[in-house]
């Protein structure tokens, strides 16, 4: 029985990463709406100062993603970053992608977790700085505290 449940969550996670293209344990829908909620998540935002969509994705953050596009699109075409940058699940995956290749836990407590990836966005993937010595880095901490507090309500 042990060995069938076993076998039946792996057949689950290999399709939800065949899927979706990648799987990062942690990195859940909740997370996805709290790095948004941070990052602003103004979903009309188009392009502006170099970043693009809710997420405010930048092309390299884009690159370092792996290029993730809206389907039938190709990566090459000049518009393919602000394409999917600027669509609310092609971002998603953009920052997915982000996080499957500098994941880590940056504040040292032995977890990778939601709180990680909000500083490896705040910071890139040298992540361990604090964020609370500027004023943008405690304005991300407020709101996502903000953001966890509510999706505990």
């Amino acid at each position: 029985m042990c060995a069938k449940m076993l076998s039946s969550i792996f057949v689950s996670c290999f399709l939800i990463n065949l899927i979706t293209g990648t799987y990062i344990s942690n990195l859940n829908d909740a997370c996805l709406r709290c790095l948004c909620h941070v990052s602003g998540c103004d979903l009309s935002h188009g392009c502006s100062d170099g970043y693009c969509g809710p997420y405010y994705i930048s092309r390299v953050y884009w690159v370092d993603a792996g290029k993730p596009t809206l389907p039938d699109d190709s990566p090459e075409r000049k518009e393919a970053y602000e394409d999917c940058a600027r669509d609310y699940y092609c971002s998603q995956r953009i920052v997915q992608g982000y996080m499957a290749k500098f994941g880590k836990d940056c504040n040292g407590d032995g977890v990778t977790n939601c709180f990680d990836y909000m500083m490896i966005n705040h910071h890139g993937p040298s992540c361990s700085a604090p964020l609370h010595t500027t004023q943008l880095g405690r304005r991300r901490l407020q709101l996502f505290s903000q953001c966890r507090f509510n999706q505990l309500q």
